[in-house]
């Protein structure tokens, strides 16, 4: 895509952890299949704990395919628990459509 001037979607990603001891992931730009492996090793990297949460900051997410759905359902098997924080209306819609608002805690 680069010979054609189109720049190919990229995705930042930071990781931290909040007050409460939880894995914060912030995720920004946009998530394909170019970009989702890269968000799949970050999270892979983070400690495994007996009672690990995990939360997705998705605020400045502008779009997710199917492969990164993968990864945030891949999360699922790796932490107590797993919450969705912030989605754009967008990724709500995803979220919706996907029936993964139902697997998923969604925080405001």
């Amino acid at each position: 895509m680069a010979e054609l001037g189109v720049e190919p979607p990229t995705v930042q990603i930071d990781v931290h952890l909040d007050s409460t001891g939880a894995h914060v992931v912030v995720l920004s730009g946009e998530l394909d299949s170019s970009n989702a492996a890269t968000l799949q090793e970050r999270v892979e990297s983070i400690p495994p704990q007996p009672t690990q949460r995990l939360i997705f900051d998705l605020t400045g997410l502008r779009f997710m395919d199917s492969a990164g759905i993968a990864v945030l359902i891949g999360a699922v098997r790796n932490a107590s628990s797993v919450s969705l924080r912030n989605p754009s209306p967008i990724i709500q819609r995803v979220l919706e459509t996907t029936g993964l608002s139902n697997v998923f805690s969604i925080e405001p």
